[in-house]
């Protein structure tokens, strides 16, 4: 559990022992941040810690807000799961259980505890702020595609490694508005559930205006168009990014002609952007090496009796021991060779596992000249030459069938990005490039032109 806390000495002895009394299953860990408080709250709270070390108190000398609270605990925080409770008494730990079974479950990556999805119960006061809240929940709604019923509840319980993957920046009350537009980036399933709300008055001690609506009003535009970097990791911003345009998966995939066979090896599938146009096959797997994407394939498409993903490394011929009787007739390995140490390996072991007229197609990025920071902050160890995909394919035991560039207009992007010294392909981006496909696919024929990729087809003999 993770509690902000400014000035509530008054709250703090009976909220802090309602959360501890919650009737959680597991461990529970109260992490709380006194964020500056000139009454005697820090005080209080390190006599409470000294008599439960399942409390952790963390000081900031000046208040900061918060949001700035939030992130500290975050960075200390040990459990599985974080859920943010107000040191005020508006919201009940007896919700707790309600508020993380569908985590519990696996269900659900975030949980939005609802003050407005028919409540069991609930303080009736302040028309206003409700109706300001739901202003905002409606304008989170719009720029973010969700169904959303209470975007400003503080009670949001999230797993803590998808917490602790976000890219959170605000100080104050924007750590709502971040938090949820931040989720909704990072393809979260989120779900929400009825609380009971006791609310308090201004004269009882809140502390939140119409002032900071308007600011969050702001930040919910700056997160979703401004600022949409999600993630310190740049290769899944990117993924997330490529995946919010699905017209240029189907690009991808349009380039191997009809090559794609029946029971189909999709060899690093990231996110899915390219699994989700293969679920029509007779087989489809998915192989990742990370296990967040691989868990979440596995939530999105494993009810399907045709789809199963597997986590593991494509350099290990371990793990292809269990897919020798799959009966493969297809790899398709799209933008992930150049990720790995030893590529050779990685295509060994697509040769070993396809049968006997299967095909391999792969796509990497072409040409050692285009190599940029934007290459190496996504995790790219190299570019190929056209001689070098055709050499690391023959090397594994395939013939090549086909060898061609591909993407010659992303040439273009992929040069503005290495001059302005990008290190992640934004949302935008990605829009710009889908408008102008219909000139891409034109510049295709021009084969004087640098492609951004090659893209190969190789045939097992």
């Amino acid at each position: 559990m993770l509690m902000p806390v400014y000035n509530e000495a008054r709250t703090l002895r009976t909220i802090v022992q309602r959360v501890l009394d919650s009737p959680v299953d597991g461990d529970l860990e109260l992490i709380v941040v006194d964020d500056g408080s000139t009454d005697d709250s820090l005080q209080l709270l390190r006599e409470l810690a000294s008599s439960d070390d399942r409390i952790v108190v963390l000081h900031h000398p000046i208040n900061r807000g918060k949001g700035a609270a939030i992130r500290t605990a975050i960075t200390r925080m040990t459990g599985d799961i974080a859920v943010v409770q107000d040191s005020d008494l508006e919201y009940d730990p007896a919700d707790f259980p309600r508020l993380v079974k569908p985590i519990v479950e696996d269900r659900a990556d975030a949980v939005f505890g609802s003050r407005f999805a028919a409540s069991p119960e609930r303080r009736v006061l302040l028309y206003w702020h409700s109706l300001g809240n739901r202003i905002l929940t409606w304008f989170t709604n719009v720029l973010n595609d969700l169904n959303l019923t209470d975007m400003e509840t503080c009670y949001k319980a999230v797993r803590a490694d998808v917490l602790k993957d976000l890219r959170l920046r605000s100080e104050r009350f924007g750590i709502e508005p971040e938090l949820t537009t931040r989720l909704a980036q990072s393809g979260a399933r989120i779900y929400e559930v009825p609380i009971s709300y006791h609310g308090r008055t201004y004269a009882e001690g809140k502390n939140i205006g119409w002032r900071d609506g308007v600011q969050a009003m702001w930040l919910l535009f700056r997160f979703r168009f401004l600022d949409t970097r999600f993630t310190e990791d740049h290769g899944r911003a990117t993924l997330e990014s490529i995946g919010t345009s699905p017209q240029l998966s189907r690009w991808i995939v349009g380039q191997f002609d009809g090559a794609i066979g029946n029971r189909v090896l999709e060899a690093g599938s990231g996110i899915g952007n390219i699994t989700s146009l293969l679920l029509d096959r007779e087989r489809i797997v998915a192989l990742d090496v990370d296990p967040s994407y691989a868990h979440r394939l596995a939530h999105r498409y494993g009810h399907l009796e045709n789809f199963s993903v597997i986590e593991g490394d494509l350099e290990d011929p371990d793990v292809f021991v269990q897919l020798e009787d799959e009966m493969f007739d297809t790899v398709v390995c799209v933008n992930v060779l150049e990720h790995l140490d030893r590529p050779d390996a990685a295509v060994r072991n697509f040769h070993r596992i396809l049968q006997p007229g299967g095909k391999a197609l792969v796509l990497v990025p072409a040409h050692r000249s285009l190599y940029s920071p934007l290459d190496e902050a996504i995790g790219h160890r190299r570019r190929y030459e056209g001689t070098e995909v055709r050499e690391l394919l023959e090397g594994a035991g395939f013939e090549v069938e086909g060898l061609a560039q591909f993407n010659r207009l992303g040439v273009l992007g992929w040069s503005v990005n290495r001059w302005f010294r990008r290190t992640s392909i934004s949302r935008s981006q990605v829009v710009s490039f889908r408008l102008m496909m219909p000139l891409a696919r034109p510049l295709e024929l021009v084969e004087e032109m640098p492609g951004l990729s090659w893209v190969a087809v190789a045939r097992k003999g």
